[in-house]
């Protein structure tokens, strides 16, 4: 399973595979079994990461706005995700999932996608 790079930040460009730039990065979560594949995310304790309130509250502030199927939402815990503020007044925001991305390069992040295959976010 592809994971997120680690250099990943708030405020990263990020760039389709033809190399135009669609926006930036809004907000990522690091995939919550990372370290143990196997582990589901509601098995996992996480008391030694620094949490404001708990999972369920993490899921309910990253996906309030959306409304998101419960298997889509669980994908994206499970695999982790970067939440994507694109570019244009109108423009919905989208997900990117790890196996969309190319590289990173501390600056900016090249995905192997078009913004168009990027799931929206409602």
């Amino acid at each position: 399973m592809q994971t997120l790079p680690r250099d990943v930040h708030v405020g990263m460009k990020v760039f389709d595979r033809m190399n135009n730039e669609i926006g930036k990065v809004e907000d990522f979560k690091f995939s919550e079994n990372e370290d143990d594949p196997e582990v589901i995310p509601e098995d996992i304790d996480a008391s030694d990461r620094e949490r404001r309130g708990g999972l369920v509250e993490d899921i309910a502030e990253a996906f309030a706005p959306d409304d998101m199927p419960e298997v889509l939402r669980d994908r994206l815990l499970t695999e982790g995700y970067i939440r994507l503020d694109t570019k244009g007044l109108f423009a919905a925001d989208r997900y990117i999932l790890p196996e969309q991305i190319d590289s990173s390069s501390g600056e900016a992040l090249l995905l192997n996608v078009s913004k168009d295959e990027l799931m929206k976010r409602h």
